[in-house]
């Protein structure tokens, strides 16, 4: 992609629907015909590669795509090409926070946007045997996942679940530095450094305990938030970091089906069969935080012998299932009884 060096905002680069396999990682050439008719029939479809700096655009069907920067001007710029281009759905990939102001944006903007876990989105490149990864390939194979995917929950601005959600990746970060620091107290001879790092550990400690107080005023002025918290905590397991991540990073718990959430968690089997050959479903992809505090929570929770998770744990291990398949079929149930309380609005009943 070197002939992107030099362009300037908002230049188009070759659109890479008609490339040959070699240059797209390996897609038959019928493949690409049979894309190109998809396109064609959706052409109210964009795909956005978010990054710091830019936004990656493709627009299904049409024989360019184009960049634009990831700023106030440029999102302007992105808006007003979308609509002269006709499009009505667009597909973004999370991106670890730099997506919220093109969504918000869009979102208010009239168009109909939907977060694209990237994990799925890379799985069906893999699937569609486009080996290559560049910003412009990601953003054509977000637009064709979002044709693929059919009726894909759609992003709904919320203020309030934004600035938790900002909370929440501060503290996150915060305590990933203080891990790392922490590590190295033993490793550092030098005194002056050695101070240092004592004094920046403190520094950590006080804002790390600053956000906190910040995560819980900011869930207890607010009343909808408030309750969804109450709600979820009145379940044994579940604490303050898992009903804050909960609701920061899993809206759709309670709007969506048991399967559709664990899926989306990335605790639901895929099944594996092809003639004869039956290995079994396998779970991958999905929301890595979410998943990793459900998983700690998990784990808290057959250590107390939580009244529902710890028999249906037991039976599993009695019938000879490996401790990884049960903990996962734990998440999935823990997630399920999460996701109806929270769709029913319904208090938590032990049995």
């Amino acid at each position: 992609m070197a002939g992107l060096a030099g362009k300037g905002r908002g230049q188009a680069w070759p659109c890479l629907l008609f490339a040959e396999p070699e240059q797209l990682g390996g897609p038959e050439p019928a493949l690409q015909a049979r894309e190109s008719l998809e396109m064609l029939a959706h052409d109210e479809v964009a795909g956005i590669d978010v990054g710091k700096m830019r936004l990656d655009v493709h627009v299904a069907g049409v024989a360019e795509g184009f960049w634009t920067g990831n700023d106030g001007r440029g999102i302007r710029d992105l808006i007003v090409r979308l609509r002269r281009l006709k499009v009505r759905r667009v597909g973004i990939e999370a991106s670890g926070g730099y997506e919220r102001g093109v969504a918000v944006a869009l979102s208010t903007a009239g168009f109909k946007v939907v977060l694209c876990d990237p994990a799925q989105v890379r799985n069906f490149a893999r699937a569609m045997k486009v080996r290559a990864k560049t910003d412009p390939i990601d953003a054509r194979m977000i637009a064709r996942y979002l044709m693929a995917a059919g009726d894909l929950p759609l992003y709904q601005p919320d203020a309030l679940r934004d600035r938790l959600g900002e909370l929440v990746n501060m503290r996150r970060h915060l305590i990933a530095e203080r891990s790392e620091l922490a590590a190295k107290t033993d490793q550092i001879a030098d005194p002056m450094l050695a101070r240092l790092l004592r004094r920046r550990l403190r520094q950590l400690a006080a804002d790390l305990e600053l956000v906190e107080l910040e995560i819980r005023r900011h869930i207890q002025s607010h009343a909808e938030l408030s309750q969804r918290a109450k709600a979820l905590m009145a379940v044994p397991g579940v604490g303050p970091v898992l009903s804050t991540i909960l609701i920061a990073e899993l809206p759709e718990l309670g709007a969506i089906g048991a399967r559709q959430i664990a899926s989306l968690v990335g605790v639901a089997p895929h099944p594996r069969q092809s003639g004869l050959a039956d290995r079994g479903g396998k779970c991958s992809g999905g929301r890595t935080r979410v998943r990793t505090v459900l998983y700690m929570a998990c784990l808290s929770a057959l250590k107390a012998r939580h009244s529902r998770l710890y028999p249906f744990y037991e039976r599993l291990r009695a019938n000879g299932k490996p401790f990884k398949l049960a903990i996962t079929a734990v998440m999935r149930k823990f997630l399920t009884i999460l996701n109806a309380i929270t769709r029913d609005s319904a208090a938590y009943r032990p049995t």
